[in-house]
């Protein structure tokens, strides 16, 4: 089968017709075009990644921002919520885990620009939006422009000018951009006004963002719209199966919009009306790192999903990669009242109490989650071929899927400048809905270059693929990468990484090359004519090394390719690949975590000197050289492998499911009250301290089957989780005074009740009234500061 398209050119960018930008001849200037963003003259593709700080402990802000980082992502995104800063009128509080200010400073010191989403509504799935209770409560029309509500928004706004002053890009800070308000869909006077006030305010981006889901009115060429595209709906009703309307992400399609993000919460249908798509490049906020499980609906995200979404839009023209949430965390607990979403507060969703988990990359805790390492591949792509592919438009096939429900038809497209690009397809849908593989399959591009046809032989695609092939893609050097069945992932100097993908044969067809001058391990290498040499690798891997004038080709395999991390280390840019363990650049040092299995490193350049943690006395890490593979030097890394037990000692049985309850506007099933838990199960867990003196972090995990469960420390709850098959973990280290001073450690858990109109993973609901705690064991991580010696 030959899928064919017609290769053109992207419009026109417009630019300076936007009322945003930073002033002309400033050094590293940002700007924003109809198509794309500019920064120091060259295009710009962002990959933007949610934290909030809020939500984070302070201490361990620079070790996710560094994580961060190391997953590919350059802009850190973070909510302002009003009521964990001014929860009482006048009284602002911007100490400790409030600090926007440092926490920005720390996203510069690591590295990373900030995104700042100012409100003064934020939903975030806070408490009121994130109001406090005396906004929520002063009789004013909030989120419009009612004279005495715009009087208790100006202080806050004038607050955080203050905190923000001296940090914005245009002064040689991190900000980047601002955000204002959040889902605001039927008020653009309304925007138009908060943007003025902010700047009033002495808040000066170079950029100013709102949320345009829904068919938002914004108000036009004064913000840039930014999009959603999650793979699944907790906000949606408690129905069996996927979340149907969430089939639109998995396509390649000019559509940004998805009206159902914030549905829930819109009080009337949209206008409708949206942005002229012409004038704004393609940018998103809101791609679903994972998703947030509501009480009534509870969906368990596979990193496929997360992964397969975001390939998806970046072929279909994104410009601007942002996700949320990319770091889990928890909502705040040293407040007045509970800080999340309720139906006891009139909204139609009860979310947990503490935990803020997301099942994001990088979890509650910091855990490293499957779905990082994918989304690093594609980051890895981005940093190597964003600049070329920013501006490029997107093309579709003439023939394409008929509708949502086509899981038959190739979903395939093509960026391009009209001569080069990357053809992008994906076979992978989620929900359990497979899509067709595809056999015997070759793309036809048609251009002013004449046409193009790849691969040579035609190849099969299997069902749950994702990928990008460059074309007629430029190499350092003279040689140009005509064709490729293999995904682009970095290039340092004169080196080429690329990947296999979904199992499919390598082959890479080149010009400008003397195929007399290929050599390589296994490579099967054929001169075409015409200056087309077509080199097949067999066996993808680390010593998959392709040497051809002057320049070197590394093809790996899909699992060394997704745990491979480029970064800064020792004096220069190096290929890392973390097998078992989870790797961090950082300048001088190396950080690695490490469960008691240990693990893999692999570092292309081979360092020169002595590797070795930089306080080896304490670090329960070793490091031992022990060898080459390939290009790279190798190192096994081992961990104690003695792991502390956790026993549990029931304190009391269950007597039954909580009473089914209805809450919210939408009446949905409401979350089981303080009172109900008199009902649930009571275990005590029980572990040696001396478990914590060698982990960074000491996990403890729960395989358990149920509804609601939470954690008490000294009867005091500090963690929380709504059953939906996903193992409970919470991070003891949190709690270790309290832990080695005597607090008990109880966990209550009720029983889940399949009457109750309530949606988990459908393979997984119970048929009876069920309750189950398999097993609770200790998980600890262990950290080190690798640094390099004296060879």
């Amino acid at each position: 089968m030959v899928y064919k398209l017609r290769l053109g050119p992207p419009p026109e960018p417009l630019v300076g017709h936007l009322r945003m930008s930073e002033p002309e001849g400033q050094p590293d200037r940002i700007v924003a075009t109809s198509t794309h963003l500019l920064r120091g003259g060259r295009p710009w593709f962002p990959v933007m990644g949610e934290m909030h700080f809020t939500r984070y402990p302070r201490a361990d802000w620079r070790e996710q921002l560094l994580s961060m980082r190391a997953g590919g992502v350059g802009v850190v995104a973070t909510y302002l919520f009003w009521h964990h800063h001014e929860e009482r009128q006048g009284e602002f509080r911007f100490e400790g885990n409030r600090d926007v200010r440092a926490f920005v400073e720390s996203a510069a010191a690591c590295g990373l620009d900030a995104v700042v989403r100012i409100g003064p509504w934020a939903h975030g799935e806070a408490r009121y939006g994130g109001f406090p209770e005396w906004v929520q409560h002063s009789g004013t029309r909030t989120r419009t422009d009612d004279p005495a509500y715009l009087d208790l928004v100006r202080p806050y706004y004038t607050r955080i000018s203050a905190e923000l002053d001296g940090l914005y890009h245009a002064q040689g800070g991190p900000i980047v951009a601002v955000q204002i308000e959040n889902e605001l869909y039927d008020q653009p006077e309304h925007l138009r006004t908060l943007k003025r006030m902010a700047r009033e305010a002495g808040i000066t981006p170079a950029l100013w963002t709102a949320t345009a889901w829904g068919g938002a009115d914004l108000p036009a060429d004064e913000f840039l719209p930014v999009y959603a595209g999650y793979p699944e709906a907790p906000w949606d009703d408690a129905h069996p199966g996927w979340a149907r309307h969430n089939r639109r992400h998995f396509f390649f399609t000019a559509l940004r919009d998805d009206h159902t993000v914030g549905a829930d919460l819109r009080r009337r249908p949209s206008a409708d009306k949206g942005p002229a798509l012409d004038r704004y490049p393609y940018a998103t906020c809101e791609l679903g790192g994972g998703i947030q499980v509501t009480y009534h609906r509870r969906p368990l995200v596979p990193p496929e999903d997360v992964a397969a979404l975001a390939l998806a839009k970046i072929g279909s023209g994104s410009a601007w990669q942002g996700y949320y949430m990319y770091q889990g965390g928890s909502h705040v607990t040293d407040a007045a009242t509970t800080m999340q979403e309720s139906t006891d507060t009139g909204y139609p969703n009860d979310l947990p109490v503490i935990s803020y988990d997301f099942q994001a990359p990088l979890g509650e805790y910091g855990q490293v989650r499957p779905s990082y390492e994918l989304l690093r591949l594609q980051h890895h792509l981005l940093a190597a071929a964003g600049e070329r592919l920013a501006p490029m438009g997107l093309v579709e096939p003439a023939e394409g899927p008929r509708d949502l429900d086509d899981r038959e038809t190739l979903r395939w497209a093509a960026r391009t400048d009209g001569i080069s690009g990357m053809v992008f397809v994906n076979t992978h849908q989620p929900g359990g809905e497979i899509l067709a593989a595809h056999s015997a399959v070759r793309f036809r591009l048609d251009g002013p270059d004449g046409p193009l046809e790849l691969p040579v032989e035609p190849v099969d695609i299997p069902s749950g693929a994702y990928f990008a092939w460059p074309f007629r893609w430029p190499l350092p050097g003279a040689a140009t990468l005509e064709s490729a069945t293999a995904q682009l992932v970095a290039v340092l100097d004169d080196l080429v990484v690329l990947t296999r993908t979904a199992g499919i044969p390598v082959e890479l067809v080149l010009t400008g090359v003397d195929p007399a001058s290929v050599e390589g391990p296994g490579v099967i290498v054929d001169d075409l004519g015409a200056d087309r040499t077509r080199v097949r690798v067999p066996h993808p891997g680390t010593d998959a090394l392709i040497r051809l004038d002057g320049l070197r080709l590394l093809v790996l395999d899909e699992h060394t390719a997704r745990h491979t991390t480029v970064g800064e280390l020792w004096g220069t840019r190096r290929l890392l690949v973390g097998d078992g363990i989870h790797v961090v650049p950082d300048g001088r040092h190396l950080h690695i975590e490490s469960g008691p299995a240990g693990g893999t490193l692999f570092v292309h350049p081979a360092p020169t000197g002595t590797v070795a943690p930089r306080d080896p006395v304490t670090s329960r890490l070793r490091l031992r050289a022990t060898g080459e593979s390939g290009i790279f030097a190798r190192f096994a890394v081992d961990a104690p492998t003695a792991v502390p037990e956790a026993a549990l000692v029931e304190l009391a049985a269950a007597k039954g499911p909580a009473p089914q309850r209805i809450g919210g506007p939408l009446k949905r099933a409401a979350a089981p009250t303080d009172d109900d838990y008199a009902l649930a199960a009571a275990h005590r867990v029980e572990f040696g301290h001396e478990a914590f003196t060698a982990a960074h972090r000491l996990l403890l995990r729960l395989d358990w089957v149920g509804d609601v469960a939470r954690a008490e420390i000294g009867g005091t709850p500090v963690a929380d989780q709504y059953w939906n098959g996903a193992p409970w973990e919470i991070d003891l280290t949190r709690h270790r005074a309290a832990l080695e001073d005597g607090a008990e450690l109880v966990l209550r858990l009720l029983p889940f009740d399949p009457a109750a109109k309530i949606h988990v993973p459908d393979h997984l609901r119970p048929d009876e009234v069920t309750l189950r705690l398999r097993e609770a064991r200790l998980v600890p991580v262990y950290r080190a500061a690798v640094g390099i010696g004296a060879p």
